[in-house]
């Protein structure tokens, strides 16, 4: 082969390269990109079978953590009205690695990524992206020299970046596969200069960057000007008005063979954007400075501690008299009380552990409000009502029969097992069996029949409550070791 032939072959295998996923201008022919044609073909027929939407999601200060016992974030607020509108149980999944989401997706592993995702041309060669949520743009993130107070606006501003083209053959610190990575490439590009890149761990979040930034761990980073303004409002010593981008629409990313999911994500999208309770819940995140800085500074924020609750090491001993992850008992008690030793209800329960009268009596609690009397109490309850289902062999369900009859009473939960064997069902199963019978004791043909003996129960409540705590346990478990 001539020389100019082999560099013309080679010029063709790299155009070849950059074509996958394209189709020429005569729609002579088509090559699939290999990521697509490897996904999965998994569509919202597929997901309303299994019940399940399964979202990826990032673990930061605006999208998904824990706070006072809760689960919150923009995102996983958003999921849950999602999955609510399309009538599926939301399972969420951490990313850990956030150079490989769209990999995870794509193989079925989730259905959604929902996270803020820049829309690029780039990233549209591999996903779909939703509707869009909002706008906004990149800035660039610095940190104020330490006497900042003290200068002059003229003296400050000598001694930080004011305009992007100060970076040519400075650093800046960003995760190589994401959108800022590529918009400091064009940047690059666009000035006639080099910006020197340092890639950070793709593990990190743009909220740990920042704050790596604030530290002094690094000299500049890129962020959505939405989320570096909320993380300033916390950190004055950032400067971020100077910006690096456009607009730039903010959106979900699905798979490319899930058309059909996507268009009902992008209805439900286009439904919600623009109503008050969309822009309550984004301004909750993303503008409320205050509920911003006051969950940052609390000791009980995921981010910054690994604690639950101000009781978290009495939970932990009282757990143990169980046997169970004391995080599931943490769950059951923030159900009860969301962890307020003087919370009382209408019938009359009182403490931590929401227990009444009578029984606090025949437990030996003086003051319901002590929190060490009502986890010692509460939980000697819950010994004995667990020593009534010895006979259960799965530890799962004989936990949530335990709970059931901590919330309803022992002897309707026994009614709706044996209701549950005269149907067929197994009477030591708690889903689709025994919960479905106490959900049939609200009606008079059921709580009248010979097999009942203790009557109506309003069986929506101790069925709600597993749900609940069960649900919360999960997020524990994401969040706390």
């Amino acid at each position: 082969m001539k020389p100019k032939s082999f560099l013309v072959l080679i010029i063709a295998i790299s155009i070849f390269s950059c074509e996958i996923g394209k189709t020429n201008s005569k729609g002579d022919y088509t090559v699939i990109n290999p990521i697509v044609a490897n996904s999965v073909d998994r569509d919202l027929a597929d997901i309303k079978e299994d019940g399940v939407l399964r979202a990826l999601v990032v673990y930061s200060s605006t999208s998904y953590f824990l706070y006072r016992g809760q689960a919150m974030g923009f995102e996983y607020e958003l999921l849950k009205q999602l999955a609510d509108h399309l009538n599926l149980k939301l399972e969420i999944v951490v990313s850990k690695n956030l150079d490989n989401e769209f990999e995870v997706l794509n193989r079925g592993d989730v259905d959604l990524i929902a996270h803020a995702m820049t829309i690029t041309n780039q990233r549209k060669w591999e996903v779909d992206f939703t509707e869009y949520l909002y706008l906004t743009r990149q800035v660039l993130v610095q940190r104020k020299p330490s006497n900042y107070r003290q200068l002059s606006y003229k003296s400050l501003q000598k001694k930080v970046v004011n305009d992007p083209i100060e970076l040519i053959d400075d650093t800046v610190s960003v995760r190589k596969n994401s959108a800022y990575y590529e918009r400091l490439i064009s940047l690059s590009n666009e000035m006639g200069g080099n910006i020197v890149i340092d890639t950070l761990d793709s593990s990190l979040s743009t909220g740990e960057i920042i704050k790596m930034v604030v530290e002094g761990d690094i000299k500049y980073t890129i962020a959505d000007e939405n989320l570096a303004k909320i993380n300033a409002s916390y950190s004055p010593i950032l400067k971020i008005d100077i910006p690096i981008s456009l607009s730039q629409r903010i959106a979900w990313v699905t798979r490319k063979k899930s058309k059909n999911f996507k268009a009902e994500v992008d209805n439900w999208i286009l439904s919600q954007r623009n109503k008050r309770d969309f822009n309550i819940v984004y301004n909750k995140y993303f503008k409320n400075k205050r509920s911003f800085k006051r969950r940052t500074k609390s000791d009980y924020y995921s981010l910054t501690n690994n604690q639950i609750s101000r009781y978290d090491d009495l939970i932990k001993t009282h757990a143990q008299k169980l046997d169970w992850d004391w995080r599931l008992l943490a769950s059951q008690i923030f159900q009860e009380s969301r962890f307020d030793p003087n919370a009382s209800s209408w019938a009359g329960a009182e403490g931590l552990m929401q227990i009444m009268p009578t029984t606090a009596e025949a437990l030996n609690i003086d003051n319901p409000s002590n929190p060490e009397q009502s986890l010692r109490g509460g939980t000697n309850y819950l010994k004995q009502l667990y020593g009534q289902f010895e006979h259960i062999p799965d530890k799962l369900n004989r936990i949530k029969f335990t709970m059931a009859s901590y919330n309803c009473g022992l002897g309707h939960v026994l009614d709706a097992q044996r209701l549950a064997e005269a149907e067929g069902l197994d009477p030591i199963q708690w889903e689709d069996s025994v919960e479905d019978m106490l959900l049939a004791l609200r009606y008079p043909k059921n709580y009248n029949r010979s097999e009942v003996k203790y009557g109506y129960v309003r069986g929506s409540e101790p069925v709600n409550y597993i749900a609940q705590i069960f649900e919360r346990y999960n997020h524990y478990k994401q969040f706390i070791d």
